[in-house]
């Protein structure tokens, strides 16, 4: 492919991929950055374009995947609080999905502060502020496979006491209704 028959695709698809890619990330910038990104790759792999059917099509799925990998990334950044009005807004469909995805995580942050200190600790480090198992072996002088199972364990106790608040709440919607 040549430049003038990508400057064509540019003009052709460039709109069409940024209103698909502000859809998912509901952001101008991150949308624009991602077109851009998208028409870098594909002009790094002009070459190759001819083997595909549809560049339109090879284009969307490449916007779609970069846009899922930028929200994963975003959703994973996240450090010392937890800031889940950033993640709602990533993830959550409409105001209702906003507000449960909130207070879920307000309860969820509240069930990790109950649990016993050693394995809150090692939970907060790994799963919230993102440190490897060998990080976490360094600062807190534990063996590897001990923390794997303490964050094991306080993975399931979280899950427990939140399925356990979820069902309760549930019980108290069925019996007002």
């Amino acid at each position: 492919m040549n430049r003038e028959s990508f400057g064509i695709l540019v003009q052709q698809s460039g709109r069409k991929l940024y209103g698909f890619a502000f859809r998912i990330l509901r952001n101008q910038e991150e949308a624009e950055d991602v077109v851009q990104e998208i028409f870098l790759k594909l002009w790094n792999m002009r070459d190759r374009l001819d083997g595909y059917r549809s560049i339109d099509a090879l284009a969307t799925t490449m916007t779609r995947n970069h846009c899922i990998d930028l929200i994963r990334k975003q959703k994973n950044e996240y450090h010392g609080e937890t800031d889940f009005n950033k993640i709602s807004n990533l993830m959550a469909d409409s105001p209702y999905d906003n507000l449960v995805l909130k207070e879920s995580g307000m309860i969820i942050e509240a069930i990790i502060e109950k649990l016993p200190e050693n394995i809150r600790i090692v939970l907060q480090l790994h799963d919230i502020d993102g440190k490897s198992y060998e990080e976490i072996a360094e600062t807190t002088g534990h063996n590897i496979n001990t923390l794997r199972v303490n964050i094991s364990r306080a993975r399931k106790m979280v899950r427990d006491e939140f399925n356990k608040f979820q069902n309760e709440r549930r019980g108290n919607q069925q019996a007002g209704q």
